[in-house]
């Protein structure tokens, strides 16, 4: 494979709050008269080691009977990780590494409490280790400075949809469905802002792997098979996260198994219809969201795991009639590594001494340039 000099070729990662494997994106820049062009060059998302996927996910769960010893080792398993996505990805693509400018790690969130005080965010996978390993200038840990500020560091994604999704003709909105759920809001007029909804495939994905033994539920077929339980929806609903205004952020630390089976009580529910119940609860608090902040929104753009759900993109239109519900493909950006791409943008913004937040997004100070840089 062979490409032109004057492209800019960086390499996006992420792992998100599911962790159910490294998204790795090759993507090729081009500045042209009308803006930025962005192609995907190479994509695959990794699998994470077994063993150390079950730790990352009880850390991200908010287990807390882990040494520093352990915690070290798993910074550091975790960025060889990384690095590791990022050679195989440019192996498969056939790029050399030095055509590649570089490269931008989000790393695996293992805590992320913006109302903390001092609040704090915090991403295991040391970009020193991935530096050295892969033999790209790195950049990482995008999101603590964005909190030093006094923003969320999240979401970090709505100057990339901005850039690439935006319209003159219709208030859109860009919908992430990984692990945790958010929008970035795109009207024709007016300020981007985005937010997290809540959660998306972290519950249900918890859910259907321990009563399935399966990772995720595969095009929503758990749920199809259930109904949904109205009591157990609404005591779901009721928690008060939900009714914060943005700017707002959360995690797998606050909806997890637990934080459902305190809501579960005593009721017995077949695991379909707690499912499909769960379902329900995303597709409900994203429209919910939306009506509340743009009810004016006429397409909303999805991308993240949950765009192979076909219940849950029925359900999401079923609740938002006045939009067009569809994937990012129709607009030229694979939903699959919408967020991997959005961080090899990030690191081309850093690099470039451009700031990386919306203020008007997370709640910061001011527009930061964010990042750390490790050279190869």
């Amino acid at each position: 494979m062979t490409t032109p000099a004057s492209d800019e070729l960086y390499l996006g990662l992420i792992s998100g709050t599911s962790a159910d494997g490294i998204d790795a994106a090759l993507v090729r820049f081009q500045a042209t008269t009308t803006g930025l062009r962005c192609e995907l060059v190479h994509g695959r998302t990794f699998p994470w080691d077994p063993a150390l996927r079950t730790q990352l996910v009880a850390l991200g769960q908010g287990a807390d009977a882990v040494s520093l010893d352990a915690l070290g080792s798993l910074d550091g398993r975790t960025a060889r990780a990384f690095a590791d996505a990022a050679t195989n990805l440019l192996e498969e693509a056939g790029v050399p590494r030095g055509r590649v400018r570089a490269l931008g790690s989000h790393g695996q969130t293992i805590r992320h409490r913006p109302h903390a005080d001092p609040p704090f965010t915090w991403q295991l996978g040391d970009g020193n280790v991935i530096a050295e390993r892969s033999g790209i200038d790195t950049v990482a840990d995008f999101r603590r400075r964005d909190v030093a500020a006094g923003g969320h560091g999240a979401p970090l994604m709505p100057a990339f949809h901005a850039a690439l999704l935006g319209s003159p003709q219709e208030d859109r909105a860009v919908l992430n469905l990984g692990g945790i759920g958010n929008f970035t809001l795109l009207p024709i007029a007016g300020d981007v802002r985005g937010f997290d909804t809540g959660p998306a495939n972290a519950l249900m994905d918890a859910w259907c792997e321990r009563h399935t033994g399966q990772p995720y539920d595969a095009g929503g077929a758990l749920a199809a098979v259930g109904r949904v339980d109205a009591a157990l929806l609404a005591r779901l609903l009721a928690e008060p996260w939900f009714a914060l205004q943005p700017p707002k952020s959360t995690g797998r630390e606050q909806f997890h198994l637990d934080w459902l089976d305190v809501r579960l009580g005593d009721a017995w529910l077949s695991p379909p219809d707690v499912q499909a119940t769960l379902l329900e609860l995303t597709a409900r608090t994203v429209a919910d969201a939306l009506q509340m902040t743009q009810p004016d929104t006429r397409r909303v753009l999805v991308c993240g795991g949950g765009v192979h759900n076909a219940v849950l993109m029925v359900r999401l239109a079923a609740h938002l009639p006045q939009a067009v519900v569809e994937s990012t493909a129709a607009h030229g950006l694979d939903p699959d590594y919408v967020e991997a791409m959005g961080f090899a943008w990030l690191a081309r913004e850093t690099l470039a001494g451009r700031p990386g937040n919306l203020p008007a997004v997370t709640g910061a100070a001011g527009p930061r340039v964010l990042g750390t840089v490790f050279p190869a």
